[in-house]
């Protein structure tokens, strides 16, 4: 097992096939799901397949979604991180984007911003990379915030998939400007 990045709280680590009861909570609920295209899993055989799709991630680009694990319980909270992503989105291809997602109960802790930070970290002093981009629905007011919270800038609204969303993205220097405060 690959940890890639550990908080005071946290443990973000590969996704791994052990995960599928708390990958099924966080992707079957509609909730969740609302600014998402409302798409959730039916069953843990789509689970599964979420899941071997992370892990070629790995395999592919060395990098893909992280698992949040609770340090104090060891629970499963969701997952967060970076993905390459090789369609064209928002007139971009071949970039890191920045995601979360929590199971409900974990809202509003500040979860998502903790390991958004850590992700940043990972991307610019480990990774290298030069910059790290971002989508949310429009509506989301959660995930905008923290977007800008940990120093993206909204760049632009864009249409995806009929959805009204809001393009973002952190270059190097930004991060290193805002870096003495992560």
């Amino acid at each position: 097992m690959k940890i890639f990045a550990e908080t005071e709280r946290l443990i973000l680590r590969e996704i791994l096939p052990a995960d599928i009861d708390g990958m099924f909570e966080l992707h079957s609920d509609p909730e969740v799901h609302r600014f998402l295209g409302n798409k959730t899993v039916k069953s843990k055989e789509e689970t599964n397949n979420l899941i071997n799709f992370v892990r070629q991630q790995y395999t592919d680009f060395g990098i893909g979604r992280w698992a949040i694990i609770d340090k104090s319980t060891n629970n499963f909270i969701g997952w967060t991180g970076l993905e390459f992503v090789t369609v064209l989105t928002n007139n971009h291809k071949n970039y890191y984007d920045l995601g979360y997602r929590l199971i409900r109960k974990y809202w509003g802790q500040g979860i998502a911003t903790e390991t958004a930070i850590a992700s940043l970290k990972y991307a610019f002093e480990k990774l290298k990379t030069d910059e790290v981009f971002a989508r949310a629905d429009s509506e989301n007011i959660g995930s905008n915030k923290i977007l800008e919270k940990v120093g993206l800038k909204f760049i632009e609204t864009f249409n995806l998939d009929g959805i009204k969303h809001n393009w973002y993205k952190i270059d190097r220097n930004d991060y290193e400007r805002t870096k003495p405060n992560r």
